[in-house]
């Protein structure tokens, strides 16, 4: 079975060329819908979220992410302290994700991560596929996100690897400007390569 991380910055399209694999059979792993889950009411994540950040659970028992980063603007080593509880819970989930695609004898998984590189979990995959678009498309798509300003779009570009440093160690690039039909096409050839 072949791992496949997939990664790309904010805007660049990826969470909808995740959806072209999906469409095309590929099981994959969100690791953002992943994270989402362990934050919700009863996810394994809030209890230790909260003794870490008191105050970001919110009234309906959900980590509050408005809370959370309140809490970790004012606290310098806070992203440290809060990847150490959130990153072993989904390396579990992920773990689980891949012994349920083999058993079910998929031949291709996707990983779908935004800080693949960021985090070193690109050496723990077979391929990597790198998701771009210029950055005056990205940076439409960005803002028409509600509550996304320049400031709050360009401090999430600053923690991220820059595009051309994702794009030179990618193995296979969808360039998304051209569109859905055009970013399917380009899936379509990298399954077919992945599976070659």
């Amino acid at each position: 079975m072949k791992i496949v991380g997939l990664t790309g910055s904010i805007g660049m399209g990826k969470s909808a060329t995740a959806d072209m694999f999906r469409e095309a059979g590929i099981p994959v792993f969100d690791s953002d819908a992943c994270v989402h889950a362990l934050y919700d009411a009863g996810g394994a994540a809030v209890e230790p979220v909260e003794t870490a950040f008191p105050g970001s659970t919110g009234e309906d028992g959900s980590i509050d992410r408005e809370r959370l980063s309140a809490a970790l603007r004012k606290d310098p080593g806070g992203f440290e302290h809060l990847e150490a509880i959130v990153h072993p819970l989904v390396a579990e989930a992920r773990q689980a994700f891949l012994d349920a695609a083999e058993r079910d004898g998929a031949d291709i998984v996707i990983l779908d991560v935004p800080l693949l590189f960021e985090t070193g979990g690109h050496a723990h995959v077979d391929a990597v596929i790198a998701v771009h678009a210029p950055h005056d498309v990205r940076r439409e798509r960005v803002l028409k996100r509600p509550g996304m300003t320049d400031a709050k779009l360009e401090a999430i570009i600053a923690r991220q690897t820059p595009d051309s440093v994702k794009l030179e160690k990618a193995d296979y690039i969808v360039e998304t400007s051209g569109g859905f039909d055009d970013a399917r096409q380009q899936v379509g050839k990298i399954i077919e390569a992945l599976r070659a």
